[in-house]
């Protein structure tokens, strides 16, 4: 089965030093490596997201996500696993995890 894992960082995150950075950015790396990782990106800050929504038939734009939320959509990889329990447990080694933020396992549609 496939699973997204949507990775929420916390904005503490963007205040570590340079060398934690380092060592964080390569845990992220290390993970590609991971069987049954098929992909994965990290998201631009929210400040440079678009937001659409159509009201009466016309797309209304917005700059940002304007969500009221501590945790915001960093990331996600997309991972074929055997079980819930396979995924949960890569997505426990996500930096973001232990890091005040949360890591969100959603199971994939298949057509």
């Amino acid at each position: 089965m496939k699973y997204a894992l949507l990775i929420y960082g916390s904005p503490e995150l963007r205040d570590i030093s340079d060398d934690e950075l380092s060592s964080v950015v390569g845990e992220y790396e290390a993970l590609f490596d991971e069987p049954g990782v098929l992909a994965g990106q990290q998201l631009q800050g929210t400040e440079s997201a678009t937001t659409v929504r159509v009201q009466n038939g016309e797309a209304l734009l917005s700059d940002g996500p304007f969500v009221d939320a501590k945790e915001y959509l960093g990331g996600f990889y997309l991972l074929e696993a055997d079980d819930l329990d396979a995924a949960t447990a890569l997505a426990a080694r996500v930096p973001a995890a232990r890091m005040g933020g949360a890591v969100e396992v959603r199971p994939i549609v298949e057509r």
